[in-house]
């Protein structure tokens, strides 16, 4: 039964094991602790695994990976490791000046040592291949003794691995729970009422919200039987024309002959064939620009590039 764990990269479960597949007797809970990845030695925090969780990761029959524990962090680890943090910030701005020397276009991201000093790796994301031989060969000389390991990522994948708060207030879901990266689309954004703009439907790394893929389904199931924008409805108080529909709440916007603008639950609406002189606002029909936004389609096109969004490579 697994006992403790840790969250590696993207916050994906590991469970801990001891020499192999042994029983940890130590208390782990909530503390750091060096466990052994295929990276080599790594700093985690470690924690007490419910048992009805742990007894469902058992059932389920998931192959985790899992990684060995250690030890417990020292007074001397901590101190080593306080050292590592600084010194994975000089390796980066150094590997920043020989990315310049070489005229590369790549934007580098971040790097990582692992705590046996036996291997570091460098992040970074680029529109195209870069031929990195001459700044490997550069790297060679500066880190000595060092397995060189130069990741290609997207930017999806970087904003996985920054960590961060969505517009929503949350953590990232892509460096949350959310493990695989769909392909999304501006018609995604259209058919739930979103307004058109790239600050309001675009996360950090510059591509569409992640959540308007997995929450598409919802939207479409409540807009089953919604009457659709500037058609002609029957409310409990006459004529109009919606003009706007809530999905998440089953109700409708309806403009009437007088310029006022009314809610209404989908129920009480009834679609009629009939004419009444309303004008809906066409922003209002297509969501495509605002006032302080105007957006055109090749921001559009940015906004769903997926080539180099994610690699996968992190």
């Amino acid at each position: 039964m697994i006992k403790y764990a840790v969250k590696y990269l993207k916050n994906t479960f590991h469970p801990l094991v001891k020499n192999g597949n042994g029983d940890i007797k130590e208390d782990l809970n909530d503390k750091l602790i060096l466990a052994r990845t295929e990276k080599g030695e790594e700093v985690m925090k470690a924690f007490l695994v419910n048992q009805e969780v742990a007894a469902l990761f058992e059932k389920s029959g998931k192959e985790l990976e899992r990684f060995e524990f250690l030890r417990i962090m020292t007074q001397e680890d901590m101190m080593i490791y306080e050292e590592l943090k600084k010194e994975e910030v000089t390796s980066f701005f150094k590997c920043k000046e020989l990315v310049q020397k070489h005229n590369l276009v790549m934007n580098l991201v971040q790097c990582r040592l692992t705590f046996d000093r036996r291997k570091i790796s460098f992040y970074y994301t680029a529109p195209e291949r870069v031929d990195f031989r001459e700044l490997l060969k550069d790297l060679t000389q500066v880190f000595k003794h060092m397995r060189i390991d130069l990741r290609h990522i997207g930017v999806r994948d970087e904003s996985s691995i920054m960590d961060g708060t969505g517009i929503c207030g949350k953590p990232f879901c892509c460096s949350s729970y959310l493990r695989k990266f769909e392909s999304i689309n501006v018609k995604l954004a259209k058919d739930q009422g979103m307004p058109i703009t790239p600050s309001k439907i675009s996360g950090t790394c510059g591509r569409l919200l992640c959540c308007l893929t997995y929450e598409y389904s919802n939207y479409i199931e409540a807009a089953k039987g919604m009457p659709p924008v500037g058609s002609t409805v029957m409310t409990p108080i006459g004529l109009g024309k919606v003009c706007f529909i809530q999905f998440l709440n089953n109700s409708v916007a309806v403009k009437f002959e007088d310029g006022k603008i009314k809610e209404f639950p989908k129920e009480d609406l009834e679609m009629v064939d009939a004419d009444v002189n309303v004008e809906i606002e066409e922003s209002r029909i297509n969501t495509y620009s605002t006032d302080d936004e105007k957006v055109d389609a090749k921001q559009l096109k940015q906004l769903e590039d997926d080539k180099n969004s994610s690699t996968g490579n992190v």
